[in-house]
Parts: structure tokens; sequence; C-alpha cells
């Protein structure tokens, strides 16, 4: 599988060395020549110098063979570009895009060629939440055009869902539990599997189905 990186900044460097450890034709793009020159040692990782927001240097780098674009620069604006111009002008089959500033994470979506789109500061801010927060929907990650997302709720001793089981719930469609945390250790999200005080619940949400899923797991 080709993937070329987009930015040969920390995040896009420590890429494409964990790609190219895993196997994979990785192909980094980066339009500062020396820092191309630089980094044109590392004999796994084919480093070309151009500028991944116009179309001609990504026609020259290949972009039409490669299988997943990766835009890591640290600038929204051209990782945006670069999504579009590799899913409408290359039809890159799987676009992944960094956003650097959560406030621009809406821009993120089909519309520019994002196929998944990864906030680092969003996810950290999550991860707090979820470390702190019962009785509340965390949202932990975004992905399939932003139409679904995975969220974590840790039940408190007042949700609605302690002593049921997952099947009597009645969940709405949009929303599937792919698994259940209790004392640190995995219990299995089967229909007959009931809900304790301090579980934490993990869902696959799809179609904006917050409203109902809160009133479920976590009350009015």
């Amino acid at each position: 599988m080709k993937v070329m990186i987009a930015g040969a900044g920390s995040v896009g460097i420590a890429i494409a060395e964990d790609l190219a450890d895993k196997g994979y034709d990785v192909f980094v793009m980066e339009r500062d020549l020396a820092l191309v020159d630089k980094l044109s040692i590392n004999p796994r990782i084919a480093y070309v110098a151009g500028d991944a927001c116009e179309v001609a240097s990504l026609q020259e780098a290949g972009c039409a063979q490669v299988d997943v674009m990766v835009a890591a620069t640290g600038d929204d604006e051209d990782n945006l570009v670069i999504s579009l111009l590799a899913k409408q002008e290359f039809a890159v089959p799987r676009v992944i895009a960094r956003v650097n500033n959560s406030k621009n994470q809406w821009l993120f979506n089909e519309s520019w060629g994002v196929d998944v789109s990864v906030s680092t500061p969003q996810q950290l801010t999550a991860l707090v939440e979820e470390a702190v927060s019962v009785g509340s929907l965390v949202k932990l990650l975004q992905f399939e055009h932003g139409n679904a997302e995975l969220v974590e709720v840790t039940l408190a001793g007042t949700s609605p869902a302690v002593g049921s089981a997952i099947g009597e719930l009645g969940l709405p469609s949009e929303a599937t539990i792919v698994a259940a945390l209790r004392g640190g250790r995995l219990v299995a999200p089967k229909s007959d599997a009931v809900l304790l005080e301090g579980d934490e619940i993990l869902l696959l949400l799809t179609d904006g189905a917050d409203a109902e899923l809160k009133r479920i797991l976590i009350g009015e």
C-alpha cells in the first residue's frame, strides 16, 4: 500500500517512520527544499520536494497512484486544500487530515474530501473529560465524514440504565454499544449483560442520536 504524507514536520515524520517500520511504501512531500535534502538520508522513506497544495506538484509526485493521503501540515487551510485536491483531482481512496485548531474541526468533512480527521487538541480534551466526567457523554473520536463518532459515558448512580440489561435499554438504531468496562475489565456487551453504577460504556453513534442516548444512559 502506498501512502503519501504532506508535511515533513514532527508529526509527518513520526507518521512516516512508523508506517515505514510496518512495511508500507511511504512518500513525504515537503516544500522546504533544505529540509528535504536533510531528511533524504533515510532510505526507507521517499522525500519529495514540492507544494502539496498545487495540482502540478501532486501530479509529479505520483498522487494518482497512492492509496492513502495524509495531510499532516501545521496549517489547517493547507490540509483542507490538500485533502480536496487528493480526493477530487486524484481520486485517492482514503484521505486523512490533521486538525491543528479544534475550532476548525467542523470544516474537515466530505465536502473537503476528508474521510477521517484527527484533532490532537480535541482528543486530549476528550481524554481529560473521560478521566473526570461521570454521567456525561464524552466524544472520543469522530470519523466517516463526521457522520459517526465514538463516545463514552460512565454510568452514575442516578442513571436509568443501572440495573437494566443492555437488551432492555431500547437504544436507538443509530447507537451501538461496542464495549463496556467494569473495574478496569472488559465486559462483553451482550444483550443480557446487566449494567452497574460506574460502568464505562463505549458506543458508536451515528446521525446525531445524542439526545436520545443521554435520556437512556444519563437521564433527564
